[in-house]
């Protein structure tokens, strides 16, 4: 009777968590930086972890694949443009997480973000906001302002900016710092709120 009783109860467990993964809300990520080893690409890997029953993260890797914006190409853009505005239109929500390059944002990131800019893919759209670097003020600055322009939806509560990165994340891409951690899970939980909104 006890073997039943313990059997049920896990059944019943195991339903819980098929039923609550299979309502996560589908995130696409995307790292601002096109290294292997970056720091942003570390941050999206351990927010997919820490909020895998919240979301279900999909990263976006072709970014260094998307030709330079061309404005008389914007109502017929190359392939890889609409690979990646099909993506964005089919997501619940997207993550970015990006390093500061001579006070600015990297120049591949604002590259697809400018195919965007004449559609509206981004209207109320819940977006998450990252900027990871040694300093990364402007660059963060310069995100807000774009994501705004192309009236994507986020607060304070759903931006985040991780100074002296690298001193807080270790070769093997975890986090050692306990205040960018925490920071990290509030932004997490910020994040899953406007998702639900």
């Amino acid at each position: 009777m006890e073997t039943i009783l313990v059997f049920k109860v896990s059944f019943l467990y195991l339903q819980t968590k098929i039923n609550i993964l299979s309502e996560r809300k589908k995130i696409v990520a995307i790292s601002g930086s096109t290294r292997s080893h970056s720091s942003s690409l570390s941050i999206l890997k351990i927010i997919a972890a820490l909020g895998e029953e919240l979301f279900e993260m999909q990263l976006f890797e072709g970014l260094s694949e998307i030709p330079h914006f061309n404005p008389d190409f914007t109502d017929n853009p190359p392939s890889q443009v609409i690979h990646f505005r099909k993506k964005i239109a089919e997501a619940d929500g997207l993550l970015i997480c990006t390093p500061e390059y001579v006070f600015s944002l990297p120049g591949s990131l604002k590259n697809a973000l400018e195919w965007c800019v004449s559609t509206t893919l981004f209207s109320n759209k819940p977006v998450g906001l990252i900027t990871a670097s040694a300093s990364g003020e402007k660059a963060h600055e310069e995100l807000l302002l774009i994501m705004k322009t192309i009236q994507a939806k986020f607060n304070d509560e759903t931006t985040l900016l991780i100074q002296g990165v690298r001193g807080k994340i270790n070769e093997n891409g975890k986090i050692i710092d306990d205040k960018t951690l925490n920071n990290i899970k509030k932004f997490i939980r910020s994040f899953s709120k406007e998702l639900e909104n």
